[in-house]
């Protein structure tokens, strides 16, 4: 199983970063989080830093562009093996940055993946 972390985790069951969460758990992941405000879903607690999570396999972003500039040093800093850039947040400036420190980037959708056995 891959830890991942989920930036830009919400607390709103309808937002797709809460269903991700709701997902990934239960396919057995395990899941960090950061987000905007503190809480807890599917038993995952929601850090509203960026604390230096060890181990983390994969990133996947619910930002958009130009809110995940603020994360690039700390997605770097993290040494995931990929980023998955979920609709609505492609960004090739990040994907160039990602490259150049051996980074995989996937523009996919968490829950399609996930779904299709493919995550």
């Amino acid at each position: 199983m891959k830890k991942t972390l989920v930036l830009g985790a919400s607390l709103n069951p309808s937002r797709y970063s809460n269903l991700a969460i709701n997902k990934l758990t239960s396919h057995g992941h395990q899941v960090e989080a950061v987000g905007l405000k503190p809480g807890e879903v599917a038993g995952v607690s929601i850090a509203t830093e960026k604390k230096p999570f060890e181990n983390i396999d994969t990133v996947t972003l619910y930002l958009n562009p130009k809110r995940q500039v603020e994360y690039y040093d700390y997605i770097l800093s993290l040494g995931p093996k990929r980023v998955i850039f979920n609709p609505g947040t492609e960004n090739p400036e990040f994907y160039k940055m990602l490259e150049e420190n051996n980074i995989i980037s996937e523009v996919a959708c968490t829950l399609v993946l996930l779904g299709t056995n493919q995550y």
